[in-house]
């Protein structure tokens, strides 16, 4: 079983769309989604710099877009499941069917800049721990005022707060954790700062009519699979301000008999988490063009065990 996954926000690199665009009719697509939402797209993906695409209102557009054109480039996948880390939920919306593309792209434009907005209010930010007991960790998050958001697997955690409870954490790790990183985001995403940007975004969902998904979809609320359309747009609304359990999800895919991830443009974090948790698990990261024939033989591999069952 193949699972699609698309990554969230701090995998974008100055660039990083330039070669997906010279693929046929990418740059006509990706304009006119640039059209639609208000935002230049092409400009962001291939000559913004590393703060222009740090940018929160911009970042999580360019990286539903570029998780939308590179999955395209794939081609019809008829069978798996999706999932998404962060705003790579509205990706992963969009590839179950759950959105259409200009509709993922519009939600994703208002999310980022109703969180844009909220992260402004107070200086905020997110810093990754490497290593350690996952419960130690968050014990010790939470006695320096800090949220767990993302909680990762693979020895993992990501810590979100205020740059003066960051800048303690970085004096003070918790004990077996071997590196505390600051990520690339302009704001502590997945915590009560976020709680202004909610109500924005409901306002926004309700305005749009989903369809059930087509493809199994796991939500990285809590790692469970869900079937209603309208219930993946009320946890994509919710997950703004609550944290990413991405630790679940991979136990879902365990659960699910997942054998094969493929990690959309901008690919490499989640394939990198896949890499240590889930042994046995073939992964490929689609981060340039180059990628997609690796990718398309990994999807018809995944694809003849259930055509020839169904022969059967």
């Amino acid at each position: 079983m193949l699972v699609l996954v698309a990554p969230g926000q701090g995998a974008q690199t100055p660039g990083f769309l330039t070669p997906w665009l010279e693929l046929p009719g990418a740059a006509d697509r990706v304009a006119a989604w640039s059209d639609a939402i208000g935002l230049d797209l092409v400009h962001y993906g291939t000559q913004a710099d590393a703060d222009a695409i740090r940018d929160t209102a911009v970042a999580q557009p360019l990286l539903v877009a570029a998780g939308l054109l590179s999955a395209a480039a794939l081609g019809d996948i008829a069978s798996g499941a999706v999932a998404g880390h962060s705003v790579g939920e509205i990706t992963a919306a969009a590839f179950a069917g759950v959105l259409d593309d200009i509709s993922a792209l519009n939600l994703v434009r208002k999310r980022g800049l109703a969180m844009a907005d909220a992260a402004a209010i107070t200086e905020t930010g997110m810093s990754a721990l490497l290593g350690g007991d996952p419960e130690v960790s968050v014990a010790h998050l939470e006695k320096l005022g800090l949220t767990p958001a993302n909680i990762n697997g693979a020895g993992q955690i990501v810590a979100a707060g205020t740059l003066e409870q960051l800048a303690a954490l970085a004096e003070d790790k918790p004990e077996g954790v071997r590196k505390v990183v600051p990520l690339k985001v302009a704001g502590a995403f997945h915590t009560r700062h976020m709680a202004p940007a909610v109500e924005t975004l409901a306002k926004a969902a309700a305005e749009l009519a989903p369809a059930d998904p087509k493809l199994t979809y796991v939500s990285n609320k809590d790692g469970r699979t869900v079937a209603s359309g309208a219930e993946v747009l009320e946890r994509l609304v919710g997950q703004v301000a609550n944290p990413v359990r991405w630790d679940l999800c991979m136990e879902t895919f365990k659960e699910l008999g997942v054998t094969a991830l493929i990690e959309v443009c901008p690919g490499g974090t989640l394939t990198g988490l896949a890499k240590r948790a889930l042994p046995g698990v073939r992964t490929l990261a689609l981060k340039t063009p180059e990628d997609l024939d690796a990718a398309r033989a990994l999807i018809a591999e995944t694809a003849t065990p259930a055509a020839d069952a169904a022969g059967a």
